[in-house]
């Protein structure tokens, strides 16, 4: 992608549904408080995916252990109260300004690592920068899945600058209730704009294809993290998904959620963890549906000490310069 594109796509910014309009490319910032500099607060090898993604790798054991090539970038355009990174995803957004052979040259430091993917988390709202620096990266023969770790609140239009170079997409599938969406992300609209974004994602990647290890190369994993309180809703997505989807996607059911309470001060009904049982009756319910084609994760995941450190880890420019 041109400098010229990239400078016309962030000067009337509408990447998201929010659709700000502001212009980045002059130091203007939108909801998700993001100039047109793509900051990066971690870049390293990230243990806690799916099997598929990060092989389960343990980073207690003293020796070399493949994971997922985690590349943490700051900013968001959601409000989800909840949020696990919120260090990086509310207030002014932090972390060291890269360009995209900055970014490209991290993404071979990840592979020298023995990374199995290169996982761009939180990255919609760097959508042109990150297109430049993936095909970079390509045109260099990193030989690596590229690996959407997405909100899914993201328009089409801008997913498909993407198309052919994403290998592998991985959204969330938070909410499908508009009045839960306004109260815990501040977006109304979070479910239709997801519905859109998930669809494009499946047209674009297809069916999930795993290569001799096991390890995805290709494809969609739909994640879905139950809430406190939120089993019915939960129920409700996994039928929809199905229904929609069938086995052209993976889903992700998830029970990790860990209440952050400094940060839920009038949420009260959010200051728990999800209990087993509501978890299991969810798994049950999705078999009983059918589905095979899932992920569960086995308790003792609601920690923060699941939550990575965003101090800078494995990010510098070219010009060696962290700041």
């Amino acid at each position: 992608m041109t400098g010229i594109r990239q400078k016309m796509l962030y000067s009337k910014c509408c990447l998201c549904p929010r659709r700000c309009g502001v212009d980045r490319t002059a130091g203007q910032c939108g909801f998700c408080r993001a100039d047109a500099a793509v900051r990066c607060a971690r870049a390293a090898l990230h243990y806690w995916e799916e099997p598929c993604i990060s092989a389960g790798s343990d980073p207690e054991v003293q020796e070399i252990k493949q994971g997922s090539g985690a590349v943490f970038f700051t900013g968001c355009n959601l409000g989800c109260v909840f949020c696990q990174n919120y260090g990086i995803s509310h207030g002014i957004p932090g972390g060291v300004a890269l360009g995209a052979a900055d970014l490209a040259d991290i993404f071979f430091s990840l592979k020298d690592q023995h990374a199995y993917n290169i996982n761009l988390v939180t990255p919609d709202i760097h959508i042109p920068v990150l297109a430049e620096a993936i095909a970079l990266a390509k045109e260099r023969g990193i030989g690596l899945p590229f690996i959407w770790n997405s909100s899914a609140y993201v328009t089409v239009e801008a997913l498909r600058i993407l198309d052919g170079l994403v290998d592998v997409y991985l959204p969330d599938l938070k909410f499908i209730s508009e009045r839960k969406a306004a109260r815990y992300l501040r977006a109304a609209d979070y479910p239709q704009a997801a519905r859109a974004a998930i669809a494009e994602m499946v047209r674009q990647a297809g069916r999930c294809v795993f290569d001799a290890e096991g390890m995805i190369q290709k494809g969609v994993i739909v994640r879905h993290l139950l809430m406190p309180g939120g089993l019915l809703e939960a129920k409700m997505i996994v039928k929809e998904l199905h229904e929609n989807y069938g086995d052209r996607i993976w889903l992700s059911l998830m029970n990790q959620y860990t209440p952050l309470t400094e940060h839920l001060q009038g949420y009260p009904e959010l200051q728990r963890p999800v209990t087993e049982r509501e978890y299991t009756e969810l798994i049950e319910y999705a078999l009983d549906l059918g589905i095979t084609q899932a992920y569960m994760q086995e308790g003792g995941t609601a920690k923060e000490s699941f939550i990575p450190a965003f101090d800078g880890t494995g990010v510098k420019r070219r010009d060696g310069d962290p700041e």
